[in-house]
């Protein structure tokens, strides 16, 4: 009788600590590899029958010794992987005879916890990180975002945020997540938005329409902040997702111009009128007139806000050439002149949000100048 058959028919008898190490022990054997091949099988076909032991803690043995090898088995990985979770968790988390295949199925058929553990993994691949954005748990992709070793496409990101948007860890983790794409990015202030305008205690403390407009009026700034926090090549994807999210207003791109933020709306109004960026930054920088009048006439600014864009667009390149030293509070206070003798309804509402953006630069500005003499 051939030691395997011996140690098959003791485990008939043997209880359960004395199984757990038993099973630990073959394991051990078996991962060197170094045995005879009628060695070997025997050995194999123990570990096999081992992994239908009634008790998870032999099995979870199994899982631990076998978790990090890429020799064992197949048939016992395999079985491992998807036991229940407390036996599966080693294997989930590390084993690298999973394949992508095998990861995806997992993630499709594994409780929240499973899930976790495969995000969590040292190396996520891009089809397994898609596969935990569209059927994952909200914990699966917090933990998910959270891992550096993870790729994720920006499909992916989206289909997080429109799953699980509201949930307020796996915004905080995007938040801070240099790999986010600038249009989900966004979508994720939006989110944030609606999150906050939805909130009881805000509802409760302001109602319904002053939360609303409060929380829109902070995506707008979000919307302007992100600007500067992203690289001027992502502008184009930026400006897209925000056409495609119907908020790239003519009062959006009104509030750009005061801000200066000139490089994004080159990469807007190419998008609204349909040109090259090449064609239309010449325009701009040009700044002839006639020629930005039929500019922004094309993309569809209201007329209203034809004159104080063209000031504002005019005080930037100033500024740019070094012939002026204008900020935003300065540039929208022009702004508003120039729409002094405006009654239409359209000006009305250009001149509410100029002094709007005139006020908070004037508050911004305050602020600066009062930390710069504190800490002087």
């Amino acid at each position: 009788m051939t030691v395997i058959q011996q140690f098959l028919k003791w485990s008939k008898t043997a209880n359960v600590a004395q199984r757990v190490d038993a099973a630990a022990a073959l394991a051990r054997a078996y991962i060197p590899g170094q045995l005879s091949f009628d060695d070997r099988n025997a050995l194999e076909a123990a570990l096999t029958l081992l992994v239908d032991d009634p008790s998870p803690k032999v099995r979870l043995a199994l899982s631990e010794t076998l978790s990090l090898s890429r020799h064992a088995p197949a048939q016992v990985v395999a079985a491992l992987a998807a036991d229940q979770t407390d036996v599966a968790a080693p294997m989930l988390a590390r084993s690298p005879l999973l394949s992508d295949g095998d990861l995806v199925d997992l993630v499709a058929g594994g409780d929240d916890r499973a899930q976790v553990l495969i995000a969590s993994r040292p190396r996520v691949s891009m089809a397994v990180s898609a596969a935990l954005a569209e059927v994952g748990s909200a914990p699966a992709c917090v933990a998910l975002v959270r891992n550096g070793g993870a790729q994720i496409a920006a499909l992916s990101f989206r289909r997080m945020i429109e799953r699980h948007g509201d949930n307020a860890a796996l915004r905080q983790a995007m938040a801070r997540d240099e790999r986010l794409p600038p249009d989900c990015r966004h979508l994720l202030v939006l989110r944030v938005g609606e999150a906050l305008s939805a909130a009881p205690l805000v509802q409760t403390l302001m109602g319904p329409a002053r939360a609303e407009k409060l929380t829109r009026d902070a995506c707008v700034k979000a919307s302007i902040a992100l600007i500067d926090s992203i690289d001027g090549t992502e502008y184009a994807a930026l400006v897209e997702h925000m056409r495609q999210a119907g908020e790239l207003t003519s009062s959006f791109l009104v509030r750009a111009a005061a801000h200066g933020k000139v490089d994004f709306l080159a990469a807007a109004f190419a998008a609204l009128s349909d040109q090259s960026e090449k064609r239309v930054r010449t325009v701009l920088a040009a700044g002839r007139s006639a020629a930005l009048s039929a500019l922004l006439a094309r993309i569809g600014l209201k007329k209203s806000a034809h004159a104080p864009v063209l000031i504002a667009l005019a005080f930037w390149r100033d500024a740019a050439n070094g012939r002026t030293t204008a900020g935003t509070q300065e540039v929208s206070w022009q702004m508003l002149q120039v729409l002094d003798d405006d009654e239409t309804p359209g000006a009305s509402a250009l001149k509410r949000l100029l002094r709007q953006v005139h006020i908070e630069a004037l508050r911004a500005n305050a602020r600066a100048e009062a930390l710069a003499l504190a800490a002087a």
